[in-house]
């Protein structure tokens, strides 16, 4: 499958608008465009979707798990003059939100609005050298009265997703997206099973879309419950350390030079056995990749491999600027590599290679 035939899906896939308890729109995108390579579809009761894909039913069961959600905000109070205050959902640095366009999603429909805050011109030369606290934000609407706010159909409780359009580079191998954290794990996903499609593969493939990844991997501990994986694989975004400022030393990968294995993060110490056995197919493909460790910071891997008495697991990511902000970018060719590692690796994951590698 060629790069311009994916671009239209990772389109869709990043536009949709969906912040932690509320994935109901990258959700069912996810399911349109994974649904014709599935047996079945279907999803837990927190709404994780869960596509199943068998190629020998008394084989392995594998889990692929991007997560849906995406960092945003929560409206939790409106004032007198209209203006909307929120709480952070996931992770925010203060100093990439202010004066950034933003989408409320309203029981009338999506509602515009920008991040504000005090003027610099009015702070003294003390206050400007701090970073704005966030609890000293707002979403200015244009709304002149609480009322007014309420007519545009905003209410506490609302989802606010931060607003910017997929977009190719010049370069067209390089992508720049919001919410490439995590809907780059659910492109890997239904890029998997497309490409198993008319594979033989001797196991059972279930390709999930988690929710609520970004506070707390709670979606990955309901759908790996839900699947009961004897192998679990967190696909997600990892930080790419090639630009001015950032030293070997804090971040080696760099965009294009193929997909990071993560030995270790704060949710996990990757499965030894998964990890190698991962190594040699990437080897023995000439599929390249790269080695990272994350001190802090987790994927929903660090929730699979906890499920029941143990799932051996392992995180592959794709290495990304600028997450969890409203633009990160990456390189399709990781993307494309990590697909092409995980349908090499789960090919060869039989019953008797499980085993094996389990107690590794």
């Amino acid at each position: 499958m060629t790069q311009k035939d994916n671009m239209q899906m990772l389109k869709d896939l990043t536009d949709a608008k969906g912040i932690p308890g509320n994935e109901k729109e990258p959700r069912e995108v996810m399911e349109k465009y994974i649904a014709p390579y599935a047996d079945e579809v279907t999803t837990d009761h927190l709404g994780s979707l869960i596509a199943k894909k068998t190629g020998d039913e008394n084989g392995p069961k594998i889990m692929v798990a991007g997560h849906l959600d995406e960092i945003g905000f929560m409206i939790t109070r409106i004032d007198d003059n209209g203006f909307l205050y929120f709480q952070t959902v996931g992770g925010w640095w203060s100093q990439v939100m202010l004066a950034q366009r933003v989408t409320i999603m309203t029981k009338k429909g999506d509602v515009t609005g920008v991040v504000g805050s005090q003027p610099p011109h009015i702070l003294s030369a003390e206050q400007r050298k701090k970073p704005v606290d966030i609890k000293d934000m707002f979403i200015d609407i244009g709304a002149a009265s609480k009322e007014e706010a309420e007519e545009f159909g905003v209410r506490p409780g609302d989802s606010v997703v931060p607003y910017f359009e997929f977009t190719q580079m010049n370069n067209e191998k390089l992508l720049l997206a919001k919410a490439w954290d995590n809907r780059i794990g659910c492109a890997i996903a239904i890029e998997v099973l497309k490409r198993l499609k008319d594979e033989q593969h001797p196991n059972v493939v279930y390709g999930v879309g988690t929710v609520q990844e970004e506070i707390g991997l709670r979606g990955a501990k309901t759908s790996a419950h839900a699947v009961k994986p004897d192998i679990g694989f967190g696909v997600d975004v990892g930080i790419a350390g090639d630009m001015p400022g950032v030293s070997d030393k804090d971040a080696a990968a760099k965009m294009g030079e193929g997909p990071q294995i993560i030995l270790y993060d704060a949710s996990m110490v990757s499965h030894k056995g998964v990890r190698d056995f991962v190594v040699e197919t990437a080897e023995e493909n000439d599929i390249p990749f790269q080695y990272d460790s994350m001190a802090g910071g987790g994927t929903d891997s660090g929730s699979i491999h906890l499920t029941a008495n143990g799932v051996p697991s392992l995180s592959i990511t794709v290495p990304t600027r600028y997450i969890h902000s409203h633009a990160a970018m990456l390189h399709y060719d990781d993307f494309d590599n990590l697909v092409k590692l995980l349908v090499a690796v789960i090919k060869k994951m039989d019953n008797e290679t499980v085993e094996k590698l389990t107690f590794n």
